[in-house]
């Protein structure tokens, strides 16, 4: 370690501090070894090794997130609520509590991410994660499995968050709209496989417990298998050659967000909250996950009209999870072969997932085929959701200020999917102006970020060298925050 922060100090800027330097001059003994030369063959076989490095172990662990999601929801299918003497509101604690957890941990879990190794800390998550599940298999009181909840919930408080600085650390801004939909994708697989459920198991054991102990066991498994295998970083990562090491940092210099620093930097989170960007975020986590509330709850309602079995009316969920894998898919592939347009797409996807929230509010109960048809068409605001992620890592700079705004956004994300309507008719106009509420914002952000774009492209153009004799190379490091480096530029 003595070794690394030698090589850092060699190669920091002039006033900037080891402790400030980003660990990806680490790699590093002599400045003129960040620009040697990258063979374009080489940097693509160089990323589709991450790909397989990374991707995968992002991609199960999302499913898993889903399918978790869906227990609670089938062990009430399959007799929780008789055997526990579930009363009242007593169900709806037990959905909202996970998210109580969640948004209690949220700081002090994106805080420990910087600190400690994101692989190791996420692989420890998502093994106490599904042991917590499987402990609600053996639960016995209300009060007990609401505990639990709210344990379940911490534990994955990490995992959006850890998702977003993985793939920020590994992949160009261009890049990382295509791999933050590769593992989300899995949540329209872990949506289809939700169908397929386990709780039909005939054995021993109340049908519901099967839900927890099996998800929950898998969950423990993979997380044994992330805690082992995935690389906490391109500096440190075993699969990876010293070369292919220093490939993976160089071709990041563009970003100018670095790979990460693990010290706590104080003027980065005051920085944090004061930056409008930050409160845009946190609205937008709101917004476009109030919708979960009216889809989750209201969804199986519109397909049991057609007078399923249960079995059938799960296995209904498949295709809605096939529509938002490729939904997903098709909005980051689109977004990849179009410069700055983003929040295009984002408005883009948005307009079938405000006709459907419209059809279930005025379509006849009677027109059965139609109303399904609209519940479907509400799937692609998962694509849209995609392109908002992207947003936030490719416009946040400084590893401090990025912790922070992850968990802030993730905040907004609780809260969202925490509020849930009563009744159907105001769950699906929540919806609505849900959606609405987060078009507007978007065109915010497309004004202010392009604004502001306009302001740095001006001012550089007017100094010594104008905007052709930028100095990448001493900010890509430095661990700067997107407000302090005035070679940043923003992605709208």
């Amino acid at each position: 370690m003595e070794h690394h922060d030698d090589r850092s100090a060699s190669l920091k800027p002039k006033g900037v501090s080891t402790r400030d330097v980003d660990v990806g001059m680490a790699l590093f003994d002599t400045p003129e070894q960040i620009h040697e030369p990258r063979d374009p063959d080489d940097e693509r076989k160089l990323v589709r090794k991450i790909d397989l490095m990374v991707l995968p172990y992002l991609a199960v662990c999302y499913a898993f997130f889903y399918i978790d999601k869906t227990t609670l929801s089938y062990a009430a299918i399959f007799g929780i609520r008789q055997d526990l003497n579930l009363q009242g509101s007593d169900y709806n604690w037990l959905s909202s509590v996970f998210y109580f957890g969640f948004l209690f941990w949220a700081f002090p879990t994106n805080f420990m991410m910087q600190r400690f190794p994101i692989g190791k800390y996420l692989g420890v998550n998502i093994f106490l994660w599904g042991f917590f599940l499987m402990l609600q298999a053996a639960t016995k009181t209300f009060g007990q499995l609401l505990a639990l909840r709210f344990l379940a919930g911490a534990a994955e408080a990490c995992a959006d968050p850890s998702f977003m600085l993985i793939t920020s650390m590994w992949y160009t801004r261009r890049q990382q709209p295509v791999r933050m939909g590769l593992w989300y994708t899995a949540n329209g697989l872990g949506i289809a496989l939700g169908g397929l459920s386990i709780g039909n198991i005939k054995g021993a054991l109340p049908s519901w417990k099967y839900e927890f102990i099996i998800i929950g066991a898998l969950c423990s498994a993979w997380g044994i298998v992330m805690f082992i295998f995935l690389p906490d970083s391109p500096v440190t990562a075993k699969g990876l050659t010293l070369a292919e090491k220093r490939m993976a940092v160089q071709r990041l210099r563009e970003n100018q967000t670095g790979i990460e620093n693990k010290h706590l930097k104080i003027y980065q989170v005051k920085e944090a909250f004061m930056d409008i960007k930050l409160y845009l975020f946190f609205l937008l986590g709101i917004v476009c996950n109030v919708p979960n509330g009216g889809i989750s709850n209201f969804g199986t309602l519109i397909i049991q009209g057609f007078g399923f079995s249960t079995l059938v009316t799960t296995l209904m969920q498949i295709p809605y999870g096939v529509l938002i894998a490729i939904s997903i898919l098709i909005c980051v592939y689109l977004n990849d072969r179009f410069v700055n347009r983003r929040c295009a797409f984002i408005l883009l996807f948005l307009c079938p997932n405000i006709a459907g929230a419209f059809g279930l509010r005025y379509v006849d109960t009677n027109q059965q085929v139609g109303r399904l048809i609209c519940y479907y068409l509400t799937g692609p605001y998962n694509a849209a959701f995609v392109m908002v992620l992207s947003l936030q890592t490719a416009n946040t700079s400084g590893h401090t200020k990025k912790v922070v705004t992850n968990a802030v956004l993730f905040l907004g994300y609780c809260t969202g999917n925490g509020i849930q309507a009563p009744y159907y008719e105001l769950g699906i106009w929540s919806m609505i102006v849900s959606h609405l509420i987060e078009a507007c914002i978007i065109v915010c952000f497309w004004i202010l970020l392009s604004r502001e774009n306009r302001l740095r492209d001006k001012m550089q153009a007017a100094m010594e060298g104008g905007l052709e004799g930028r100095d990448l190379d001493s900010t890509a490091f430095a661990d700067m925050t997107d407000r302090e480096n005035l070679n940043f530029r923003y992605i709208y």
